[in-house]
């Protein structure tokens, strides 16, 4: 007889661990206790060294769906405590070393539930057990137990209560545990927030649906604008009620069978969609999707879908679909696409409450579907899709966040800031880094309290008090201000990170790359070192160091920023460089600025210079008519994918760059032919062709030059799977290990993380 002290660490609160420890002793005979800690996990049992051993195998063999167990320590001795039975003990405080589990989708067996007219919970908008539900967007603190979460008010049922103090069920320790009689509950209010008389709210939200209505539905994470995506007028009036012209809407299907209808898939996709933490994914649109789901995503080759992941979206499909008996119509195609769009108008933070959802969507939707769950986290959908081998973000977000990510060096707590643009924040505990969810632009007043609150929660919940503060090089970013005053009234060390060092040190952290890499950045834009707008940038990085061995030839900007959105600008910069400056005028009649973008031109009149390969694409974009004026960011290079999607596979121009002396880049040859190209798909698959070619070749010779094989890709235009897999392929073939960011996006949502590695890296160093 033995007995063992037990440590278990990583994801394990919040997913069903101690129910299934206290199962699996009283399976092998062993006496003891379990508890949740701030550390983790902590098990004490007795019982012969055999059973015990394989308890400890089985932790890490065996441990529930939602758990990810990082390590499982134990110190054995001679049984003497005499412990009697087996128990769950009330949970221990402390410095917390744990974290918390994401929202997860609602599992089989909640949703066979959901829909038994026998089962007390039939019908029920917030089923969850171990195995499902919220958890991140709840909880307040740690230890994760009911009192530290927003289901703290609801005091459960005799029959709940049972359950939850039961081992054998499913809903043993579920913290949010309820049910109709003691959970939260659905209330509808009308478009003047006067409440709706209706015996069942989701029949009533159904019916406004199919009415052509679009509705506010509170959800895990915050308010969506839900409509029914067929109706071409309801998806008009809500695209004009968000100000969001052109750019697309994600839209909900039952399953994957009902999603053929809408995109082309293959297995690996529907698997993605069918995973439990249900991100958007993008796919093809299938040859149908345009006519019968007008207005989703025009002019695009891909649309984002999702499957349902909260009890109330089943509930409101089940009510659509004329509420069919038993459980096998969830298996069979609907007729029914839902758009399930982001609550947020006009760049504002997700609406999360009913007061928020009155002050800023009051005149939007038609109908508020809400409930008093309080969402304590405003946490967005994730986005994903599949590039090359492997799937990537877009956004990462609810069912992901917050995951931890293993670094491979540690040291002092860093609170990195992130960029401007889709901006996340980073926490680092030890040889640990924490990204916070999407946080956003930070042009609205709302997404800088956003980020203000992420970073008030996370030092909170992870029981983190920062040593070191990072941020952006550039000093007019709200988040640079932010992380300076930060540090200031704390007396805290403060490191000003690259942009594009960051990109390429994300990527090098999550692979745990300790030696030198050769950095490819490619970016709309980021304030270099010196001073410049920087984005197409070839790096040899090492640790917290950086070194420029090259850029793209730089691009005028004329009108600054302006360019940025309209591409027909930089089309006439190209035009003017290429001595064809007679054409410009011409050339864009629609735009009444032409003859003044010329005479900046001439006079060299804010005109400043970038080396932006997201001006690349809005050169190519403008010339090939294709996006004279985005209607948001990254339409040009979005629809010159979708162009050179749809057209095929081209040979590269010959001679269409050149590589100087110096290490720059140069396209110029490729616009030339591009400004006389009439075949704007073909002329879009070329750029493309040839753009990877020229990349491949540049980064090959610095690799070289340098005696490095491993190149890692950062930056949002490797979200473009034309140029990344071309890019990918064509360096794999020549002998170089590529490293492409899998946990993080590869845009501007990494940023955060790659500050706080090189401000640690600094740190350790002695900087």
């Amino acid at each position: 007889m033995i007995h063992a002290q037990i440590r278990v660490t990583g994801q394990v609160q919040g997913v069903g661990f101690r129910p299934f420890v206290y199962q699996l002793a009283n399976e092998l005979g062993l006496a003891g206790w379990v508890r949740n800690d701030s550390e983790g996990v902590e098990i004490a049992v007795e019982g012969e060294r055999p059973q015990v051993m394989r308890l400890i195998e089985r932790l890490q063999s065996e441990p529930p769906i939602l758990a990810r167990v990082e390590k499982v320590t134990h110190e054995l001795a001679q049984a003497s405590a005499g412990l009697q039975g087996f128990s769950i003990v009330e949970s221990k405080s402390g410095k917390v070393r744990t974290g918390i589990a994401p929202d997860i989708a609602t599992c089989p067996d909640c949703l066979a539930e959901l829909f038994d007219p026998a089962n007390r919970r039939y019908r029920h908008p917030f089923i969850n057990c171990i195995h499902c539900g919220p958890r991140y967007t709840l909880t307040a603190r740690l230890p994760y137990d009911r009192a530290n979460t927003s289901m703290a008010k609801f005091t459960q049922c005799p029959a709940c209560q049972q359950e939850y103090d039961t081992p054998t069920t499913r809903r043993f320790h579920a913290q949010p545990n309820a049910c109709p009689q003691c959970g939260p509950h659905l209330s509808l209010f009308d478009a003047q927030w006067q409440p709706v008389a209706a015996d069942d709210p989701i029949a009533a939200t159904a019916e406004l649906i199919q009415a052509g209505k679009i509705v506010a539905v509170k959800g895990i994470g915050g308010f969506h604008l839900v409509c029914d995506a067929r109706n071409a007028a309801a998806v008009a009036r809500l695209r004009n009620g968000k100000q969001r012209e052109e750019k697309p809407f994600a839209v909900m299907v039952l399953n994957t069978l009902s999603a053929r209808q809408c995109a082309q898939f293959r297995e690996k996709d529907a698997a993605l969609l069918e995973t439990r933490e249900r991100p958007i994914v993008l796919l093809r649109q299938s040859l149908a999707c345009e006519a019968a789901l007008p207005g989703i995503a025009p002019g695009l080759s891909s649309i984002g879908l999702m499957l349902p992941y909260a009890p109330l979206h089943y509930l409101l499909f089940h009510e659509l679909l004329g509420k069919p008996e038993g459980a096998d119509w969830l298996q069979q195609a609907s007729p029914w696409v839902l758009v399930m769009t982001s609550a947020n108008p006009g760049g504002e933070p997700l609406v999360k409450d009913d007061a928020e959802a009155r002050e800023s969507l009051t005149g939007l939707a038609d109908a508020f579907l809400t409930h008093d769950r309080d969402i304590l986290h405003r946490c967005d959908d994730s986005v994903m899709k599949w590039q090359g081998s492997a799937p990537i973000f877009l956004r990462r977000a609810r069912g992901y966040t917050p995951r931890r990510i293993v670094l491979p060096f540690s040291g002092p707590s860093v609170l990195a800031c992130g960029p401007w643009l889709k901006n996340t924040v980073c926490l680092t505990r030890g040889n640990e880094a924490f990204v916070s969810q999407h946080i956003g632009d930070l042009d609205h007043a709302g997404m800088r309290q956003m980020l203000e609150e992420t970073v008030d929660y996370l030092c909170d919940i992870l029981d983190v008090q920062p040593q070191a503060v990072a941020h952006d090089l550039h000093p007019d970013f709200y988040s640079t201000q932010f992380a300076q005053a930060y540090a200031a009234q704390r007396s805290l060390p403060v490191f000003a990170v690259q942009h594009h060092h960051a990109h390429i040190a994300a990527v090098c952290a999550e692979h745990r790359i300790d030696h030198p890499v050769i950095g490819l950045a490619l970016d709309g834009i980021g304030m270099g070192t010196d001073g410049g707008a920087w984005g197409g940038e070839l790096l040899r990085v090492e640790d917290a160091r950086f070194e420029r061995l090259g850029h793209l030839a730089p691009l005028t900007l004329p009108g600054g920023d302006r360019a940025a959105r309209e591409p027909w600008r930089m089309a006439a910069a190209a035009l003017f460089d290429l001595k064809r400056s007679a054409e410009i005028v011409g050339r864009f009649p629609a735009q009444g600025g032409a003859a003044i973008v010329l005479g900046m031109l001439q006079r060299k009149l804010n005109c400043v210079a970038t080396s932006s390969m997201g001006r690349y694409f809005d050169t190519a974009a403008g010339l090939l008519g294709v996006c004279e004026v985005q209607g948001y960011e990254g339409q040009a290079a979005m629809l010159l994918e979708g162009l050179a999607d749809r057209h095929g596979k081209v040979e590269p121009l010959a001679d269409g760059y050149m590589i100087t002396t110096d290490g720059v880049l140069d396209f110029y040859m490729l616009f030339a032919e591009l400004a006389d190209c009439k075949d704007a798909g073909y002329g879009a698959a070329l750029f493309h062709a040839t753009l990877a070619q020229g990349l491949s070749a540049w980064v090959r010779r610095a690799a070289a030059k340098s005696h490095l094989t491993h190149i890692a890709l950062g930056g949002g235009c490797f979200l473009n799977n034309i140029l990344s897999q071309a890019l990918t392929d064509d360096l794999l073939a020549h002998g170089s290990h590529v490293l492409a960011a899998q946990q993080l996006p590869p845009n501007d949502g990494a940023i955060s993380f790659g500050q706080a590695c090189i401000a640690l890296q600094h740190i350790n160093q002695g900087a």
